[in-house]
C-alpha cells in the first residue's frame, strides 16, 4: 500500500495513504467527512473508463493514513495535497473534491496557485463559508456545530447511525437508490477513523474561503443536490459559484449529500465530459 510522508508526530511519521491507477491525464479525487477514498468508487471506475490516472487519497485520521492528534484544519489540509501533488510530480492535473473535499480545493489553489492544476470540481462542497452571520444569514448556526462536536464526543458509534440518515437521505433513498450494505460500509468507515480528528474536523467546516475562490482561475464545475441536509444548498453551492469567475454551476435535482453514491449516474454525467 503506498504512502507518502507529510509530517512528524512524537516518533512516528504522519503518512497519507493514496491508490494510483489508469493511464492518461491525472484526476485526484478527495474525499469528504468522515470517508475515505474508497468514497469515490463509482466516479473512479466511470474516470479511468474515460482514459485517466485517477488518484484518491485518505485524508490525514481517515482511512489508511495516519492518524495524528493535530493538523486538523485547512491549512494543513491544503500543505498535504500539495505534498502528494509533488512526490507524485502531477502536472495538468484535474481535482474533484467531495464536501470537506471542496475546501482542499479553495484552499489548495487560493494558496499554491494554478501553474500544476488543469480544472477543478467541487461537489456538494463546504465552501464559500459556511457559519451563520449577518453577512451570511444563509449559513449554519454555530450551536449547530458544536452539537455535532458534543455528539461526537459523547459517542462518536451512535453518533455516526444518525448522520448517515441524512447524509444519504435514507428515508427516500434505501433501497432505491442505496443498500444497507453501503450504509453498513460507510459507517464502518466513520467509526475507525481517528477520534481526535472525527471531532477537530467540525471546527474546519466553517473555515472561511471567500478570499481563497476569487484567485482560481481555472475552469470550475461546481455542483450540489438540491436536497442535502448536510450542508445547505443555499450556503454552498451556488455561493462558491459565484466567487469563482467563469465557473459552472449545476444543481442534482433531489440528490442528497452523499450524492457520488446515490446519483453518482448524474454527478458522472457532468464530471466525465467537464474532465475529458
Amino acid at each position: 500500500m503506498p504512502h507518502i510522508t507529510v509530517g512528524q508526530e512524537n516518533s512516528g511519521p504522519i503518512e497519507l495513504y493514496y491508490e494510483d491507477h489508469g493511464s492518461g491525464s491525472p484526476v485526484v479525487l478527495i474525499h469528504g467527512y468522515p470517508l475515505d477514498g474508497r468514497a469515490w468508487e463509482r466516479q473512479e471506475r466511470a474516470l479511468i473508463a474515460a482514459g485517466h490516472r485517477v488518484i484518491t487519497y485518505d485524508r490525514r485520521g481517515f482511512g489508511n493514513s495516519g492518524r495524528p492528534a493535530t493538523g486538523y484544519d485547512y491549512d494543513t489540509f491544503a500543505a498535504d495535497l500539495d505534498k502528494l501533488a509533488t512526490v507524485l510530480d502531477l502536472r495538468d492535473f484535474d481535482l474533484a473534491g467531495h464536501s470537506m473535499g471542496g475546501g482542499e480545493i479553495a484552499r489548495y489553489l487560493g494558496t499554491y496557485g494554478t501553474e500544476r492544476a488543469r480544472r477543478a470540481a467541487i461537489i456538494s462542497g463546504i465552501p464559500p463559508y459556511l457559519l451563520k452571520t449577518d453577512q451570511t444569514p444563509q449559513g449554519v448556526p454555530k450551536e449547530v456545530f458544536d452539537q455535532i462536536a458534543g455528539g461526537l464526543t459523547a459517542d462518536r458509534f451512535a453518533y455516526f447511525t444518525e448522520w448517515n440518515k441524512n447524509f444519504f437521505n435514507l428515508d427516500q433513498t434505501l433501497g432505491r437508490r442505496i443498500s444497507e450494505e453501503v450504509v453498513q460500509n460507510a459507517w464502518n468507515t466513520a467509526v475507525s477513523a481517528s477520534p481526535a480528528g472525527a471531532i477537530a474536523c467540525v471546527a474546519t467546516w466553517y473555515t472561511d474561503f471567500r478570499a481563497d475562490l476569487p484567485k482560481i482561475d481555472i475552469p470550475v464545475l461546481v455542483m450540489h443536490g438540491t436536497g442535502d441536509r448536510v450542508l445547505p444548498i443555499e450556503a454552498c453551492g451556488p455561493r462558491t459559484h459565484e466567487l469563482i469567475k467563469g465557473s459552472d454551476y449545476v444543481p442534482i435535482d433531489g440528490a442528497p449529500h452523499g450524492l457520488c453514491w446515490t446519483h453518482a449516474e448524474e454527478v458522472n454525467a457532468h464530471l466525465v465530459p467537464f474532465f475529458s
